[in-house]
């Protein structure tokens, strides 16, 4: 079984926890052991879009984790916490609002190339320690800045928010109870003063939404933090592919997995095809590199005659390399 379950993953519930709901559901529908990954970390506190990967699409989880990504985040203006989001203790105040035409016009700043220090409470490792381990044990963490890069850095319109216990119903409509996002932003008793404000930025991989949000309430003289972060599209994948943990659950009740998994080759649709003939896949296929191949140089995916993925392959002066290596037999 080779393919991909796009999952809308819930608040409070972590990457390696859906990994394991998406095994029990298939042992629980009778589909026997199946080889499972996700294809990047989803913090607990983000809902959103989570590629799990099952049999030869896990070799693609690497592709995934490299690929950009699309969030929409609110930042709450007016206190810092210890770790960036709801989840931490307050550690700066301000009274300080900006205005609309102020973050308007700071946006610019932290679009393009960046520089940005992660948050102290993240999975990066500090002489071989998790830095989220020493923060919580009260030690100072520091990171060294990282360059990232911010394609797309906008104001967000209105759009609904899963509940809490799970996405979108199976017929796509939002949940009755679903809480609504509402304005994009909240203002506060001063003139034009905002208390908050939802943004969407398409980021490279690396990017710290948590210590975006910081970075841009600094930038406008006051202190802020994140208390919705939602990714709406990893790679090749959006929500519009996803499904809820109640959809997840009906394999397990005996429901077709084949309605529910997206085929090997949605993990590629990013990323061009080349056709190969029978005798250049028999040498790919044996790890040979193959010349003579007239297409600009660059990344792909070899494609047999019969149109069976063979292969990440990677092109540079008409020679073909394999990248990673696929398995169907």
């Amino acid at each position: 079984m080779h393919g991909w379950i796009i999952l809308d993953k819930p608040y409070g519930l972590g990457s390696t926890d859906a990994v394991t709901a998406v095994k029990r559901a298939f042992r629980a529908g009778g589909h026997g052991k199946v080889k499972v990954g996700h294809g990047g970390t989803l913090d607990p506190l983000a809902t959103g879009v989570l590629p799990i990967a099952l049999g030869e699409a896990t070799k693609l989880t690497g592709q995934m984790l490299n690929g950009d990504k699309t969030y929409d985040f609110t930042i709450a203006f007016g206190v810092q916490t210890d770790t960036l989001d709801v989840e931490g203790k307050p550690v700066a105040h301000s009274d300080v609002r900006p205005t609309l035409d102020q973050i308007e016009a700071v946006l610019p700043r932290f679009t393009g190339p960046i520089e940005q220090v992660p948050p102290a409470f993240s999975a990066l490792k500090v002489d071989g320690k998790r830095a989220y381990d020493l923060a919580r044990a009260g030690e100072d963490v520091e990171l060294a800045s990282r360059a990232v890069t911010v394609h797309r850095l906008t104001i967000h319109a209105p759009s609904p928010l899963p509940r809490e216990g799970g996405g979108p119903s199976p017929d796509g409509a939002p949940d009755a109870d679903a809480q609504v996002m509402g304005p994009c932003l909240r203002k506060g008793p001063g003139d034009g003063a905002i208390e908050e404000i939802t943004l969407t930025a398409l980021v490279s991989k690396g990017t710290y939404i948590r210590s975006l949000a910081r970075d841009i309430a600094q930038a406008l003289d006051t202190v802020g933090h994140v208390t919705m972060l939602r990714r709406t599209q990893a790679g090749p994948f959006g929500l519009a592919q996803a499904i809820s943990l109640d959809m997840l659950a009906k394999i397990g009740q005996g429901a077709a997995a084949e309605d529910i998994i997206l085929p090997f080759e949605a993990g590629l649709d990013d990323i061009p095809a080349l056709d190969l003939t029978p005798d250049q896949a028999r040498r790919l296929q044996m790890g040979q590199v193959v010349t003579g191949i007239a297409a600009h140089d660059g990344r792909y995916w070899g494609r047999g005659s019969d149109g069976t993925p063979l292969a990440l392959v990677s092109l540079s002066d008409h020679e073909l390399r394999v990248v990673r290596g696929f398995n169907f037999g």
